[in-house]
Order: structure tokens, then C-alpha cells, then sequence
């Protein structure tokens, strides 16, 4: 196995031939917030959180590979405001009502404006009219808490094929189900397809508010904190 050696804020790290920056990065105890990246998907870099600077130039870490001599900036002031900036982003984009969330708790957008510290975002809501999809017998589809980070897209499969997809274009995309295919999912398929959405869009029917509050997955520790100390 080839190593490579780079640095992320001037710590000098190891990675594996072919390894992107936010692996590398994991395995050297360093984190990069994603919403996008999610282990056994291929890279999207879709949500553009993971952005890293590296010789000047921003990049996405959960789609560039780590190269020998490689100087990444990560946790600094100006890649810090830039992430926090995408995730109040997100949230106006959308209508986000976490305190009535059923993923309240273990969503990871909400986490990581915890972890920016996010109070009023700086800039206006847009509050769209987003339509609702409860057409499978057990999902639930809340476009209005989507980010588009394509997760669903890649990792939900019934039978070798695609439940999720984006439909129309532009600012009227959105992600779109196959209800033929969802109405054949089982309960653990549709489990899976919940967890596998960092947020509330895919939400599994007849479950609700299964873990009660304090023992949720960021009550107790931030998101990012069992990489990153």
C-alpha cells in the first residue's frame, strides 16, 4: 500500500493512494463536515460543506484525492464562515421546523448549525411552496426539509433499481420517488432510506419520535466530535 503524506492546518498527516481529503482526513483524526458524503456512496460534492483550500483554490475534500506534498487549509476562519454560510443557506432555502421533526435530534444539517453556532441566518427566508409526497405505503416525503444532497439517489435500490431521482430542472428541481418501486419496500429497506437522509425529508410511516429526547444521536455530543475531539 502506497502512502501519501500531506498537511491539513499544519499537521502532518498520511493517506492511502486514491484516498479523497475527507477519508484521509477521518483516519488522521481531523474532521470535515459533510451532508453529501456518506460511506459506501460514491462522492457527489454536492453540498459543497466538505469545501477545502488547497494552493488558493477552494475545492471539494469528499471528491479530491489526497497527493504527496499536498497543503490543505481546513479549519480556518475563512472556510468556517464559508460553511456556515452554506448551512444557513440551506436552511432558508427550505421551511425547516425542527423542533416538530421527527429526525430532530439525529439530523445532521441541524447539528452542524449547532456546531456553527447558527442564530439568525444573514439572509432572508424564501419560504417555498414545496409539495409533499405520502403516496408510498411507507414513506413519507417532505420536499420542504430536502437539501438535494442525492444520497437517497445513490443508496436507495429496490431490486437493482433507483427509487429516488431528481425530476424537472433548474429552481424548480426537486427529488422525486417511484412509487411503484416504494410501494414494494420493506420495513428495513425503509429504515434504511430514513437513515441514509441526513435530514427530515425521507421521513419511515408509523414510526414517529422513536428515540426519546437527550438520547438522540447529537443530544450529547456534537456531530463530528467522535473524529475530532
Amino acid at each position: 500500500m502506497k502512502y501519501i503524506k500531506f498537511t491539513i492546518d499544519g499537521k502532518e498527516c498520511k493517506g492511502k493512494d486514491g484516498q479523497t481529503i475527507v477519508d484521509a482526513a477521518k483516519d488522521n483524526g481531523v474532521y470535515i463536515p459533510t451532508l453529501c458524503n456518506f460511506e459506501g456512496l460514491k462522492p457527489a460534492g454536492t453540498c459543497r460543506i466538505c469545501t477545502v483550500k488547497i494552493g488558493g483554490r477552494n475545492m471539494a475534500a469528499c471528491t479530491t484525492p489526497v497527493a504527496e506534498g499536498m497543503v490543505v487549509e481546513n479549519k480556518t476562519p475563512e472556510m468556517e464562515d464559508m460553511r456556515k454560510a452554506i448551512v444557513e443557506m440551506l436552511f432558508v432555502e427550505g421551511n425547516h421546523m425542527c423542533p416538530t421533526c421527527e429526525k430532530s435530534g439525529n439530523c445532521e444539517l441541524q447539528a452542524l448549525g449547532y456546531r456553527y453556532l447558527m442564530l439568525a441566518p444573514r439572509f432572508p427566508y424564501l419560504w417555498p411552496v414545496r409539495q409533499l409526497d405520502a403516496s408510498s405505503p411507507k414513506l413519507y416525503l417532505d420536499r420542504n426539509r430536502c437539501v438535494q444532497c442525492l444520497r437517497c439517489v445513490r443508496g436507495v435500490m429496490a431490486g437493482g433499481k433507483h427509487i429516488f431521482g431528481m425530476v424537472q430542472r433548474g429552481g424548480k428541481a426537486m427529488i422525486g420517488m417511484d412509487d411503484d418501486l416504494a410501494s414494494k419496500l420493506t420495513d428495513a429497506q425503509a429504515k434504511k432510506a430514513m437513515s441514509l437522509c441526513p435530514v427530515g425529508c425521507i421521513i419511515q410511516k408509523e414510526v414517529g419520535f422513536a428515540v426519546p429526547i437527550g438520547k438522540r444521536k447529537y443530544d450529547a455530543r456534537p456531530i463530528g466530535s467522535e473524529i475530532q475531539g
